[in-house]
């Protein structure tokens, strides 16, 4: 929809920006306010919008949805002390946001809440956390990383930066995934793997689920991208996470489809195939990223610039929707992608793809913040 392109051409102002318009539209739609990471991801585009527009509508908005699940004594609205799912863990970036903001200690006490809860959380032989327990033991997801060690990477920094302990585990994560899950014929990363290799999809000498799927490898990228500027300069891990991120963002250029965005399955033997297709959440956080990396001086622009603005052109094109009210709908992202299956190619590619999920247009905020303010 090139419609909504056109603000940023003429340079109209920034509420009519394709964040501002995304951001408006989910408000008008309404959220429903759980602990889900989904919409903790869409949450985060709420923190751009603000931080681009300045409009107060944003944050008041946004701080309303975590306000329902903070109650006055710190406490989670809901919360499973017992539940061991990474996936829960996503929220403490949020909630670490609004401390930042307003300096109330309900925030940091149900940040610590989520903090307290890694220190328990279940580990494979190697010290990297389980995804879920007692659902997936022993299972590395790159999902997870994103859901977790963000958190637990900003967490350290604000309150613990000398612990040294604390990053080597954190750059324990990181490792364990590089070391398990590398598709030696792309460059990418595998969905996951299985630590005691008995998982129905474990490779027999890797224990590595089989396929690319491309939004577990966006979680894996955007999550580097948040945790590289956090890390101790003098910390060994560093340069290491750097490494991961650049290997990752070369092998993501040389996938991206001519249209410019990346396939559903991108492992080579299924570009392409009758069935996959051209998704638009990965699509999205893979743009981003590039977008990301530069700004952050770890890409070269001359290199990324280009193939991220085409990127940043299809998800405008193809997944926005312009409607009647003025709103806009985000489509093309696939409701989900689950390693509870057999991994296979027939599993990923008959999950159904979903309109407005939060999981595909919070990246697409990202990126637009980051084109509008090249």
């Amino acid at each position: 929809m090139k419609l909504v392109l056109l603000p940023l051409i003429a340079g109209v102002a920034a509420a009519a920006t394709p964040l501002a318009i995304m951001a408006d539209s989910f408000i008008k739609r309404g959220v429903p306010s759980t602990i889900g990471y989904s919409q903790m991801t869409l949450y985060k585009g709420f923190e751009l919008a603000y931080n681009f527009t300045g409009d107060e509508k944003y944050a008041s908005w946004y701080r309303s949805q975590i306000d329902a699940l903070v109650q006055s004594d710190g406490t989670i609205k809901g919360w499973d002390y017992s539940k061991y799912s990474l996936d829960n863990y996503r929220m403490g970036n949020n909630l670490l946001y609004w401390y930042e903001q307003t300096g109330q200690a309900k925030y940091k006490s149900a940040a610590s809440i989520i903090r307290q809860q890694l220190n328990r959380h279940p580990r494979t032989a190697t010290g990297g956390f389980w995804h879920r327990s007692p659902e997936y033991p022993n299972q590395m997801w790159l999902d997870g990383i994103f859901m977790a060690d963000s958190f637990y990477a900003k967490w350290t920094k604000s309150f613990d930066n000398g612990n040294t302990t604390a990053w080597n585990d954190i750059a324990r994560q990181y490792d364990n995934i590089e070391a398990h899950t590398k598709d030696n014929a792309t460059g990418l990363l595998l969905h996951g793997y299985d630590e005691s290799k008995k998982a129905v999809w474990a490779d027999p000498v890797t224990g590595a689920s089989p396929l690319v799927w491309d939004r577990a490898v966006g979680w894996y990228f955007m999550s580097l991208s948040e945790v590289i500027p956090l890390w101790p300069q003098t910390h060994p891990a560093r340069t290491r996470l750097i490494g991961y991120f650049t290997a990752l963002a070369a092998a993501l250029k040389k996938a991206q489809d001519k249209s410019g965005g990346w396939w559903l399955i991108m492992s080579k033997q299924y570009v392409g195939v009758e069935g996959n297709y051209i998704e638009s959440s990965a699509s999205a956080m893979f743009t981003y990223g590039f977008l990301r990396g530069i700004k952050l001086g770890l890409l070269d622009e001359d290199q990324y610039l280009e193939p991220a603005k085409k990127g940043y052109n299809l998800l405008v094109d193809q997944f926005v929707t312009e409607k009647a009210d003025g709103t806009v709908d985000w489509e093309g992202t696939v409701e989900v992608g689950s390693l509870s299956s057999n991994a296979s190619f027939e599993y990923y590619t008959s999950v159904p793809i979903d309109v407005n999920d939060y999981k595909g247009a919070g990246p697409f905020m990202y990126a637009s913040y980051e084109i509008e303010t090249l």
